[in-house]
């Protein structure tokens, strides 16, 4: 049954706005006074108005956004509100979707209802849940709203609930919240944000500050937009540098709110790709300013929810998500900005939504409007009570909860032995969402200085290629993967793929060659370097690192083959791609995309392998390694394996010793020392008996080396293992 103006039993209502031109312009007075209704829009919400009948109920509402002076706890937060400024009965319908007569009974006060309101200009409540029933009497019978239900629902239980407030997974957001509102003061006078960001470089925390200018000179940045402001506290380093950034910036700026002590559901940028913005001698000169203009629409947007906010913002989103070094990545940043009101299509929550939710999409699509549809698609399937997830943040977290996952194993199909591997049907492994930066490679082990890892990122990141060379034992492959973890941010095995040159490796092998098929006949197969290239194309957004061990034990020219030239940084667009010495078809051209990096590893002291021409090392940037003894080594020795340091001290001078033998000799020198990985226990492996140990790894691994070293000189050979091992414990 209709609702009536009898009293009776209410099934539906309407509820209907007040405001023309966007929600500036009031028209309540003039409805009560008039007793009519009038729809504001000439082509929106015609089919409704002219389904209201006489007899409905209806009521004026105006909704907007509160945080202060609210009658519970909002923690800070934005709160929806929907204001109920009369009521009444509809007596006439003129059925042009526009205007109805109505009896209106005005409210003295507005009432103020909060949590689940009405964003539409007219919407149809409809009895039957508890929510629409209080709201239908709240409205219709002066019941008041069960505030403490609502805020303790699933839906809202994460930001009001009455979980104690150190227990808020999602406190930060009080914070980011805040650091929006003051950052917003910069807009228009941005010199002192970028004097503080300078000043903040300064302080031995991971920051990527140094621009390029168009006169080819570079230097500490001229401008910066929001979205990399916050982006300086939201990339791949350690949750203490995070806190460390982001509590400098807040003193700055002027936000009161506490620091996060978590960040959970926080989705945070590769080191790789950190600015929303290209380096200045590429960028149009308004880009910056756009992203300021962008960000503004954004936060009134979320915090008004009118239409022409909408439409503004939604405008601003067509234009943003075009230029070079935003795309999708914005959604990150609004989801910073305002973490409520926005979702984030990184790659996890990206993933969760299209499996978990079955909501399509396609983010290399996006526009304003579709972005802004699926948000409210999304808070949608919030609303239903068998969701598993009830804001951004939940989903935020979930999706990141469910990349790390670890895939549960499939039960073996019939007829496979245990230990049989199944043939690999294409599948990849999930992806690793452990965040990796440089400080992890330090914690992992690394005994090389932060800055230098540093600026070996710095090189890799504008050279696209790196090769890192010394003697043995140096840690070559060990770093090499890790430095690729901290270029993408993130410690991935899908985006890193090892491959090791040999003498026998040919272009075939690498690129691209015949195969023999089952059968007879021959099929045209894309080695591993081809592979890497079409899985980076497949995702422009994120970076991709094949690490080539031993790179000069084969012949890298001979391997390479053409794809030599495309390496090149500069050379990596498709206006660059060639033809490949085995085309698919004849108009077939390939190139290099810029998000895949070689990371090549070389052994400089076996004078078996292949001396890198010229046309190689001009397209890499060489680092040299080195035995790394010392204090680092010292203390991460001691505290992995329990050695005691004044031991370790000793093996460093006798190691130091023998090194200086090897680097002074006139046919050995400095590329034949023996690397610290030869002394360095595995993590965690306890040594109880640390000079049995030193005396094993001597005789089994140093002392054959050093035979091979002075193979024409046995006598000095035997002469400097003894010197190691002079004074220990037999």
């Amino acid at each position: 049954m209709a609702s009536s103006g009898d009293g009776a039993g209410v099934d539906y209502a309407w509820f209907v706005g007040a405001a023309f031109s966007g929600g500036v312009d009031d028209q309540t007075e003039r409805f009560v006074r008039d007793g009519v209704w009038e729809n504001g829009h000439e082509d929106r919400d015609i089919e409704d108005v002219k389904s209201i009948q006489p007899g409905d109920r209806v009521a004026l509402k105006a909704r907007y956004t509160r945080k202060n002076g609210l009658p519970f706890d909002n923690r800070g937060h934005f709160v929806s509100v929907m204001a109920i400024k009369a009521t009444g009965i509809v007596r006439a319908n003129l059925g042009d979707g526009r205007h109805l007569r109505v009896d209106w009974t005005p409210v003295d006060q507005p009432r103020e209802w909060y949590f689940r309101t009405y964003w539409d200009t007219i919407s149809r409540v409809v009895s039957g849940e508890w929510q629409t029933d209080n709201l239908l009497r709240f409205t219709f019978e002066g019941e008041s709203q069960d505030i403490d239900r609502f805020r303790n629902d699933p839906r809202w239980a994460a930001k009001f609930g009455d979980q104690p407030q150190d227990a808020d997974r999602f406190a930060w957001s009080t914070f980011y919240t805040a650091f929006a509102d003051q950052l917003l003061s910069y807009r228009d006078d941005r010199e002192p944000l970028i004097s503080a960001i300078r000043e903040l470089s300064k302080l031995q925390v991971p920051l990527k500050v140094e621009d390029r200018f168009s006169d080819g000179s570079s230097g500490l940045l001229r401008d910066i937009c929001p979205f990399t402001t916050f982006g300086l506290f939201n990339r791949g380093i350690t949750d203490h540098n995070r806190r460390r950034i982001a509590k400098y910036l807040a003193d700055v700026i002027g936000v009161t709110a506490p620091v996060p002590e978590s960040f959970e559901g926080i989705p945070v940028l590769s080191n790789f790709s950190s600015w929303f913005f290209p380096y200045a001698n590429t960028r149009a000169a308004d880009h910056i300013d756009f992203l300021w203009g962008v960000f503004s629409d954004a936060l009134k947007y979320a915090d008004s929810g009118d239409s022409t906010s909408r439409q503004r913002f939604a405008e601003s989103l067509d234009a943003a998500f075009a230029p070079p070094y935003v795309g999708s990545m914005l959604t990150i940043g609004l989801y910073w900005v305002r973490p409520w009101h926005y979702p984030t299509l990184d790659g996890p929550s990206s993933s969760f939504i299209a499996s978990e939710m079955d909501i399509d999409f396609d983010k290399r699509r996006l526009d304003g409007v579709a972005y802004l549809s699926l948000g409210e698609r999304l808070e949608a399937v919030f609303m239903d009570e068998g969701s598993d997830v009830h804001s951004f943040p939940e989903l935020s977290a979930a999706g990141f909860t469910r990349a790390r996952a670890p895939a549960e194993e499939p039960e073996g199909p019939e007829g496979i032995d245990e230990g049989e591997e199944p043939e690999d049907e294409g599948q990849t492994k999930p992806e690793d969402c452990t965040l990796y930066s440089v400080d992890d490679i330090v914690g992992d082990g690394c005994f090389l200085e932060a800055a230098r890892l540093e600026t070996m990122l710095e090189r890799l990141r504008d050279k696209k290629n790196l090769i890192l060379q010394g003697p043995p034992g140096t840690g070559k492959t060990w770093l090499a993967k890790r430095l690729a973890y901290a270029l993408i941010g993130r410690k991935s095995e899908n985006r890193v793929r090892p491959f090791q040159f040999h003498p026998n490796l040919s272009y075939e092998d690498f690129v691209r060659g015949w195969r023999p098929e089952e059968g007879g006949g021959l099929r045209l197969v894309d080695g591993p370097f081809l592979e890497a290239v079409e899985a980076a194309k497949g995702d422009p957004d994120g970076a991709y690192v094949l690490v080539v061990e031993e790179i000069n034990r084969g012949n890298p020219a001979q391997i390479f083959g053409e794809m030599l030239t495309l390496l090149e940084a500069d050379k990596r667009t498709p206006a660059e791609a060639i033809a490949l010495s085995y085309r698919r078809h004849s108009g077939e051209r390939v190139h290099i995309p810029p998000n895949l990096y070689v990371i090549g590893t070389m052994n400089v002291a076996d004078r078996s392998l292949a001396l890198v021409d010229f046309a190689l090392r001009r397209r890499f940037a060489f680092v040299d390694l080195e035995p790394t003894l010392g204090e680092a080594w010292r203390k991460w020795v001691s505290e992995q394996c329990r050695i005691e340091e004044a031991f370790l001290r000793d093996i460093e001078t006798r190691l130091n010793a023998l090194n200086a033998a090897i680097a002074g000799d006139a046919i050995l020198g400095p590329h034949f020392q023996v690397g610290h990985s030869v002394v360095t226990p595995p993590p965690g492996v306890e040594i109880p008996d640390p000079q049995q140990w030193f005396r094993q790894v001597v005789e089994t691994e140093i002392m054959p080396l050093l035979a091979e070293y002075w193979f024409d000189d046995p006598k000095r050979a035997e002469s400097e293992g003894e010197n190691l091992l002079r004074g220990l414990t037999p």
